[in-house]
C-alpha cells in the first residue's frame, strides 16, 4: 500500500469501551491501565488505532458521556500519569489513540453549568440553553429528550428551562456563545497538546438547535409499538442544522494545527447528508462516521445497496468509513448470525475506505442478556432501547469473569464467554485468526488498501465487488446464505488469496466462482 495516504486511510480503528475492556486492579471496571496492558494484543492482531470511550472525570451516570471536566481523567479509570503511559506506550508500538468527545452537552456536576444555574445574570448563564416557560408554566416547545419525555428540565431557583437532548442531568451547552465554542477548543487544545491522535465527536448532529425553538413538526410515521419516544416528531430544528458545519470546521482548523491527527463524526443521517460533513468549501471531518450496516437487515439487497450509495454520495477527495456494529447497537453477530460473522469480516475488510471494529466482534461476541438489577444504561431503563447487551466485558478466557476481573464487574459477563474468548481463538482457524489474516492481507495488497472499488451484481444471495489499482486486481465475494452459490465473475484464471474458511489459499478457479455456505473469497486476477 503506498505511503503517500495519510495514516487514518491505511488504519484499522478498533472500537474499546474502557470500563469493560480490562481491569487491571480488582474493583470490577476497567481502566486505563487495563488498556495498556492489551495493546500487545492490538498490536498481534494489528490495529493501528485505538478509539477510546470518555475517559474524563464524571459522575458516570451514562458512561461517561456526561463530562465533569474536560481536562481531566475519571478516578475510576486512573489519572492523568496513566494516560500520558497509555499513550507513550501505543505510540511506541505505533498505535494512534483516538479519543471520544463529547461536544452537545456537559455533566450538570460540571463547574461551568455550577455557575450557569446559579443565577439569571451569572457570566456563564449563557453557557447553556435556558428559556422561560410558556405562560402556562409548561416547557418552551415540545422537544423530545432522547432518553424520553421533555428535553427541558425546569429550575425553581431561577425560573427557566433548561435544555438537555440526553439526561436531565447531561445539560446541553449553547453553541451559539462564541465563549462556550472557545472554551471547548481550548479543552481539546490540552488533549492535543499531550499528543491524542484526534477524535471521535459524539451525537454530533445534535449539537445546535434552531435558536428561536420552533416545535418540531409530528412524525407521520412514527409507530409507539416499535420506535423510540423521541421519534414520535421530526427534528426538524434539532438535528443537523446548518451551523453544525460551522462550529465543525473550527474544530477542524484547531486539529490540522498539529500533524497527522484526524477528526471522526458520529452521524445519524441518510448517508448523503453524512457525506456534506466532509467539508465543501472548507473541510470538516475527515471521517464522517457511516452506521448504516448497524441499520439495516442483513440481507444482501440492503447491503449492497447501502455500500453503493456509501460509495456514490462519497465526494472525490472523501475517504468512506465502514462500522459492524456500535456501543449504541446491535453487535453482528447477533444482528447477522454467528456463520455470518465471518462473512461480515471479510467485507469490513475489503471494502474502500477505512474500517472500524468494535471490541469483541474480532471474537464474534454476541448480545448478551442481562438481568434488570444489574442493567446500567439509562436509554434501556427508560425506554427499553437496551445497550448493556453489547457492552459487556470483553471475552478474554475462560476463567472467572470472563478474564476481565477478578471481582463481580460493572456489567456481567456474556454466558457464553467459556465457548467464545480470545484464548480459545488464538490458534489455529477461527474468526480471531480471520480478522488477523484480513487486516494483514488488506495492507499487503495496494488494490484492497487504496484501489477503486466497483460493484458486480451477483444477484440476492451475494455481495461481490472489484478492488482495482496499478498493483492488481482483486474481486472480493460474499455469500449472504447458507447453500452453496455460483456466480461467473466474468473473468478466468483467478487465484484465492483468503476464504472465510482459511483453507483454500492459492486455489485456481476456472468456471466462475463457487461459494460454499457463508463463505466469503478474496481472489486475486492478473
Amino acid at each position: 500500500m503506498t505511503n503517500s495516504q495519510p495514516w487514518w486511510q491505511r488504519a484499522v480503528i478498533y472500537q474499546l469501551l474502557v470500563p469493560t475492556y480490562y481491569d487491571s486492579n480488582g474493583d470490577g471496571l476497567g481502566d486505563l491501565v487495563g488498556v495498556t496492558s492489551k495493546l500487545e494484543y492490538l498490536q498481534w492482531i494489528g490495529v493501528d488505532a485505538v478509539w477510546l470511550s470518555p475517559i474524563y472525570d464524571s459522575p458516570f451516570l451514562e458512561m461517561g458521556y456526561d463530562p465533569s471536566n474536560f481536562v481531566d481523567v475519571n478516578p475510576r479509570f486512573g489519572t492523568l500519569e496513566d494516560f500520558d503511559a497509555l499513550l507513550e506506550e501505543a505510540h511506541r508500538r505505533d498505535l494512534r489513540v483516538i479519543l471520544d468527545w463529547v461536544p452537545n452537552h456537559t455533566s450538570s456536576e460540571h463547574p461551568w453549568f455550577k455557575a450557569s444555574r446559579s443565577a439569571r445574570n451569572d457570566p456563564r448563564r449563557d453557557w447553556y440553553v435556558w428559556q422561560d416557560p410558556k405562560p402556562d408554566g409548561s416547557p418552551p416547545n415540545n422537544w423530545i429528550s432522547v432518553f424520553g419525555g421533555s428535553a427541558w428540565e425546569y429550575d425553581e431557583k431561577t425560573g427557566q428551562y433548561c435544555l438537555h437532548t440526553f439526561l436531565e442531568e447531561q445539560p446541553d451547552l449553547n453553541w451559539w456563545n462564541p465563549e462556550v465554542r472557545d472554551a471547548v477548543l481550548d479543552a481539546m487544545r490540552f488533549w492535543l497538546d499531550r499528543g491524542v491522535d484526534g477524535f471521535r465527536l459524539d451525537a454530533l448532529d445534535l449539537v445546535i438547535e434552531d435558536p428561536d425553538y420552533p416545535d418540531n413538526p409530528p412524525n407521520p410515521e412514527y409507530d409507539p409499538e416499535a420506535d423510540a419516544p423521541d421519534m414520535s416528531v421530526v427534528h426538524e430544528y434539532t438535528r443537523n442544522q446548518p451551523t453544525i458545519h460551522e462550529i465543525v470546521i473550527e474544530m477542524r482548523r484547531l486539529v490540522d494545527e498539529y500533524d497527522d491527527r484526524v477528526l471522526l463524526g458520529e452521524l445519524y443521517l441518510h448517508i448523503e447528508e453524512i457525506a456534506t460533513y466532509y467539508g465543501e468549501e472548507d473541510p470538516e471531518l475527515h471521517l464522517p462516521l457511516n452506521p448504516t450496516f448497524g441499520l439495516i437487515p442483513w440481507e444482501a439487497d440492503e447491503l449492497f445497496e447501502a455500500i453503493d450509495g456509501a460509495l456514490t454520495c462519497s465526494p472525490e477527495d472523501g475517504w468512506p468509513s465502514w462500522m459492524l456494529s456500535t456501543h449504541d447497537g446491535v453487535r453482528v453477530a447477533t444482528r447477522a448470525g454467528a456463520a455470518q460473522a465471518p462473512v461480515a469480516a471479510m467485507m469490513l475488510m475489503t471494502l474502500r475506505g477505512t474500517p472500524i471494529l468494535y471490541y469483541g466482534d474480532e471474537i464474534g461476541m454476541e448480545d448478551a442478556e442481562i438481568p434488570p438489577e444489574k442493567e446500567r444504561d439509562p436509554q434501556g431503563k427508560r425506554i427499553g432501547r437496551k445497550r448493556d447487551p453489547v457492552r459487556t466485558p470483553m471475552q478474554w478466557n475462560d476463567w472467572i469473569h470472563a478474564g476481565f476481573s477478578t471481582a463481580d464487574p460493572w456489567l456481567p459477563a456474556a454466558e457464553n464467554f467459556s465457548e467464545v474468548n480470545v484464548q480459545m481463538q488464538s490458534d489455529g482457524p477461527s474468526l480471531l485468526n480471520l480478522y488477523r489474516a484480513l487486516i494483514r492481507l488488506r495492507r499487503e495488497e495496494p488494490a484492497l488498501g487504496n484501489g477503486s472499488c466497483s460493484l458486480v451484481e451477483a444477484g440476492d444471495s451475494v455481495i461481490s465487488y472489484w478492488r482495482d489499482s496499478d498493483g492488481g486486481r482483486m474481486l472480493v465475494a460474499l455469500n449472504l446464505t447458507g447453500e452453496d452459490q455460483t456466480f461467473d465473475a466474468g473473468e478466468g484464471g483467478g487465484v484465492v488469496r483468503l476464504s472465510t474458511y482459511l483453507d483454500r489459499e492459492g486455489e485456481v478457479l476456472h468456471d466462475g466462482v463457487t461459494l460454499r455456505p457463508d463463505e466469503g473469497l478474496v481472489i486475486s486476477y492478473s
